[in-house]
């Protein structure tokens, strides 16, 4: 596929892929953002996995603006797949169905890429939203560098577009992950692709109770170790760290001093365990001198 992001009326398309399952309560604020936005050139594709709420209703709404799909799938990345295989767009967004884009998002991505041919991925400022829609706080976002990359994931999903052209040469989402092919993803482009960061606000993530991001963190933080393991051949403590963290969350309640600092302490062992067992290093003089640190600031933080 051509990167000359050229079209007869001057705008390149962009093609915008909404996975969906069950999720009427917030996808009508999701249209909207995308139909709502100042750029001239876009199709919108809705890949519905059968949804049994109302989303099939709202997605009859607005039919004549969108194309929209609803039958049963193999999960989120099988509909992403399935919206980026039928886009016709130079250019891709992937927006979930309770995320939303800010207003000019696209235009600002587009005017990127033409400005930087080279660029095959560009990613803004993303913020997390309460499920009311309102402000909660700022994504971590930070300018690219693959090796931080390794470290952790400040890419916010809904707030990148991609060149279709990248997936001439590598594969779409993983289907057999259910929590990071987003990150798994990324891992990818920028192995092989140039990768630019874009620092103007384009996207918003609903953060709640529901969601993957906070009720499956033992499960999801599990596969980023795989996956990262997989790419970089090693794990950073910190992904090792915050798995051990909501494996004893899960686990264990904090509601004296001896239980809280149990806790730590537990912790630190699990992280010198997960930390040997998959990176096959047993931590030296310096790592027992950091968790020390860490665990009198814990303590303190608590005022225990």
């Amino acid at each position: 596929m051509s990167d000359s992001l050229q079209s007869n009326n001057g705008y390149p398309l962009v093609s915008i892929v909404t996975p969906s399952f069950n999720q009427g309560k917030y996808i009508e604020a999701t249209i909207n953002s995308v139909l709502g936005q100042d750029y001239p050139n876009i199709e919108y594709l809705v890949f519905d996995g059968g949804s049994t709420d109302n989303t099939v209703e709202i997605l009859r709404k607005y039919e004549r603006k969108l194309t929209w799909v609803s039958e049963k799938d193999r999960g989120q990345s099988d509909a992403v797949n399935k919206g980026f295989k039928a886009a016709r767009g130079e250019i891709l967004g992937w927006l979930n169905s309770d995320d939303t884009y800010e207003p000019g998002a696209i235009r600002a991505a587009v005017e990127f890429f033409i400005k930087h041919p080279g660029v095959k991925m560009v990613y803004g400022k993303g913020a997390h939203i309460y499920e009311n829609g309102e402000f909660m706080e700022w994504y971590p976002t930070e300018p690219f560098e693959l090796q931080r990359l390794s470290e952790t994931c400040f890419i916010c999903q809904p707030a990148v577009f991609l060149k279709a052209s990248i997936f001439d040469e590598i594969d779409m989402l993983d289907v057999g992950l259910h929590y990071c092919m987003d990150y798994d993803l990324w891992i990818r482009i920028a192995k092989k692709f140039k990768v630019e960061y874009l620092p103007l606000h384009l996207a918003n993530t609903r953060l709640y109770q529901d969601t993957k991001t906070l009720s499956k963190r033992v499960e999801a933080h599990a596969e980023i170790i795989e996956t990262v393991k997989r790419h970089f051949s090693i794990v950073p403590r910190n992904w090792i760290y915050a798995y051990g963290h909501y494996v004893l969350d899960r686990l264990l309640t904090r509601d004296t001093k001896a239980k809280y600092i149990a806790h730590v302490g537990l912790l630190a062992l699990m992280v010198f365990y997960y930390n040997y067992r998959v990176n096959r290093v047993l931590p030296g003089s310096a790592d027992l001198k950091e968790w020390v640190g860490r665990f009198f600031k814990h303590v303190r933080s608590k005022g225990l």
